[in-house]
């Protein structure tokens, strides 16, 4: 006789958990509380699902800062390779893009959740339904309590898989049940933060620049003495801040740090050492006499930045260049290669791509993803204290445990 597995949660991980648990021969349950499954799907990669990264293992594990080889059994049973082959094998064709990041070839989202639900046509899919409590029986899971339009009632299971996601995003529905039920099991909980997440800074002038967006710079953040952070790539300016692709990677490398004691550093001409910078200005002013120093910036700068760049050098932009001291010139070289900024805070997990934190790893079997504490009991996705940088390894990551879990809790042997 089959098992019969219960999911709870129908985003990444539980689609992906009840796949494989129907596909190793065990009765799948899922049961989400939301009125469609694979409501994140639908918003992540802006709506097109940047569904995993087309990489080795190897490269896929430097791109996890936080307990990376508890991956290597979940990335063996579903690598990125492998679940291009599945999307494909569902109907979903797949492309990859720069940065080797992997979409739907229709850009749309959709299509990630239908494949799964098409390959689930048998099974028990039910929406709209609330899980109270996990059930236990002579120490195992046994099955759950849930709440529907119809009211209470107790489901019998031989395994449950806890797919309920983190806390970012919550309209999708991610409010920390699963750490609830986690820590009801006795599970130990490491403190959610926000990850992959904008920041607010302290000083005044990066809002006078929202909206600019800037590439090819460099962003280094030291904490305690330490340079914790450096790497090229692309920043926004907000009206809080700074966002944009190397924003989001500094804020899940430095997800637990004490944000007070960490200091940005900006460099605008990563390209060009101080000395080449100094003589592409003297050049720049040789050319332009006459010139103020503002309308001779934007050679160097976007032309917004170059408007308040001087005063962020405790210069006046309307100065002839032909005035600038050679020590004022040092200090506008100085100023293009580490431009200062103060973190205030994250924002919030209403606009945190991923959540760092959740069940502590090593307190799961990372062969089957089930709880060592509770025999029957699996845990699948962001619930779990893994997360990644940016270009699909979050949602492979949640597919990979989803899929491991699912074959484990069927009782699958490979």
């Amino acid at each position: 006789m089959s098992n019969h597995v219960v999911i709870i949660g129908g985003g990444a991980a539980g689609l992906s958990a009840a796949l494989f648990a129907s596909r190793a021969g065990a009765r799948v349950t899922l049961l989400e509380k939301n009125e469609k499954f694979g409501k994140k799907l639908y918003i992540t990669g802006k709506g097109r699902c940047n569904m995993t990264n087309d990489c080795t293992t190897e490269e896929f594990l430097t791109n996890v800062p936080r307990n990376p080889r508890f991956l290597y059994s979940a990335l063996r049973c579903l690598s990125p390779q492998d679940l291009q082959a599945l999307m494909n094998s569902l109907g979903c064709k797949t492309k990859v893009e720069r940065g080797q990041r992997v979409f739907p070839e229709s850009d749309h989202a959709s299509d990630v959740s239908r494949a799964f639900l098409d390959g689930l046509k048998g099974q028990g899919l039910k929406l709209g339904v609330e899980v109270k409590e996990i059930l236990y029986e002579n120490g195992r899971a046994a099955g759950v309590r849930v709440q529907d339009a119809m009211g209470e009632r107790c489901i019998a299971a031989d395994a449950v898989i806890v797919a309920t996601g983190g806390l970012s995003y919550p309209v999708t529905g991610s409010t920390g049940d699963g750490y609830r039920m986690a820590e009801k099991a006795g599970h130990t909980l490491l403190p959610s933060v926000p990850s992959l997440v904008p920041l607010n800074i302290r000083e005044s002038w990066p809002r006078q620049l929202m909206g600019l967006s800037l590439k090819n710079v460099a962003l280094s953040a030291a904490a305690r003495g330490k340079t914790r952070f450096s790497e090229q790539g692309e920043m926004l300016f907000t009206h809080f801040g700074i966002s944009g692709p190397l924003v989001l990677t500094l804020s899940s490398a430095l997800a637990r740090e004490d944000w007070s004691k960490v200091s940005l550093s900006l460099d605008m001409k990563p390209a060009l050492s101080e000395k080449q910078l100094d003589d592409r200005l003297l050049r720049e002013f040789a050319a332009n006499p006459r010139r103020q120093l503002q309308n001779v910036l934007p050679a160097l700068l976007p032309s917004r930045m170059a408007e308040i760049f001087p005063a962020l050098c405790g210069m006046d932009g309307h100065m002839g260049v032909s005035q600038i001291s050679a020590a004022q010139r040092q200090k506008l070289v100085q100023t293009l290669k580490a431009l200062p900024m103060s973190v205030v805070s994250p924002r919030g997990f209403e606009e945190a791509i991923i959540t760092c934190g959740g069940v502590q790893v090593k307190e799961i079997d990372p062969s089957t993803m089930m709880s060592r504490k509770v025999p029957g009991l699996y845990f699948a996705g962001e619930v779990l204290d893994v997360d990644a940088y940016t270009g699909g390894f979050n949602l492979q990551i949640a597919f990979s445990t989803g899929a491991l879990a699912g074959n484990a809790a069927a009782g699958y042997q490979p």
